[in-house]
């Protein structure tokens, strides 16, 4: 099998597998499955295979080579998976979701990766977006496998603070125009709320992991790996706490947006109300000098009958009006004091 295996429709599947010694990429690489699952794996020595979405031929030849349980391999042949961390007799697996920007952030790409932390390999697989660019110092990976795992992490939180960030610019600037120019936000609203969800589930199943490596729960972590791990940790808890605030956030603005959209319509049919109501008067003229009464034709033939009864129960009309409208200003409401 190549080192950088294709599939069908001529994407990359194995992106790329390499050994390293004592922290340092060794010459010969990349590899295939089968050289990265047969090579020594011990005094310091490691291999980091990476993969894009494996067949079922690239995820057997794993299972066969590094030992893998059937029921990770199972897990990891299908995405939307959910977040966790499962540990086996030889391995961990850890499932987690990324989330990104695109490059004129118009648009979150989200995606998912399982990593497989063994004695002496770490394994890769990236479903959908979860394009993962680790770079991890040679120091660091002098610390073996685990010092992947933590440079993984790394470039996932990394990756999340400007979509964290943006959606946070989003709302603020949703809240000044619903205020402002008093619009119905409402399907922006709710856009922004399910990318905040997204992101929650994006964000919250990391402090698992994490937390994990940072209390040595994970046997190949070193003490001195483990304060990295602290610090990752610390990143995560602040977008965390960022991303819960952001969900009361849009849920507050959601509320307000609501009122203010009951609001604008209480006024336009108080205003459909007065029009309605200045027109009744013209009806009732109407109507009223629509009438074949004898008590009409005998004592309306004049223009000064005409107008004193026919205007002057107009003026009276808006009048008794103009008293209601005025009157919470007038007088105290009932059932408060003046």
């Amino acid at each position: 099998m190549p080192g950088h295996a294709g599939a069908a429709d001529g994407r990359l599947v194995i992106t790329d597998a390499a050994h390293y010694l004592r922290g340092v990429r060794q010459p010969g690489t990349p590899l295939s499955l089968t050289a990265a699952a047969a090579h020594p794996r011990s005094g310091g020595s490691f291999v980091w295979v990476e993969l894009f979405e494996p067949t079922d031929e690239e995820l057997r030849a794993l299972s066969e080579g590094f030992g893998l349980h059937e029921l990770a391999i199972e897990d990891t042949r299908r995405a939307h998976q959910r977040p966790k961390v499962e540990a086996y007799d030889d391995f961990h697996l850890l499932v987690l979701r990324t989330a990104r920007n695109t490059p004129d952030r118009a648009t979150v790409l989200f995606g998912e990766v399982h990593l497989f932390l063994g004695v002496g390999f770490v394994i890769v697989v990236r479903h959908g977006d979860g394009e993962v660019r680790a770079n991890v110092r040679p120091e660091l990976l002098k610390h073996g496998p685990a010092a992947v795992v933590y440079g993984i992490l790394d470039a996932i939180v990394d990756d999340l603070e400007p979509v964290v960030e943006e959606i946070e610019n989003d709302i603020e600037a949703v809240e000044a125009e619903i205020f402002a120019r008093r619009v119905d936000a409402t399907e922006r609203i709710y856009e922004l709320k399910q990318q905040v969800n997204h992101l929650y589930r994006a964000v919250h199943p990391l402090l698992i992991p994490l937390e994990a490596m940072e209390h040595g729960q994970f046997k190949d972590v070193s003490p001195a790996l483990a304060r990295y791990f602290r610090d990752a940790t610390d990143h995560v808890r602040r977008l965390h706490d960022e991303i819960v605030a952001q969900r009361e956030q849009l849920t507050s603005v959601f509320e307000a947006s609501a009122a203010l959209a009951n609001q604008r319509q209480t006024a336009t049919i108080r205003q459909l109300t007065v029009v309605a109501t200045v027109f009744l008067p013209l009806g009732f003229v109407v109507g009223f000098f629509g009438q074949n009464f004898a008590w009409l034709t005998e004592r309306v033939d004049s223009p000064a009958a005409f107008f004193g009864l026919g205007l002057g129960s107009l003026a009276l009309s808006c009048a008794v009006l103009y008293a209601w409208l005025r009157r919470p200003a007038d007088r105290a409401r009932p059932g408060r004091s003046a």
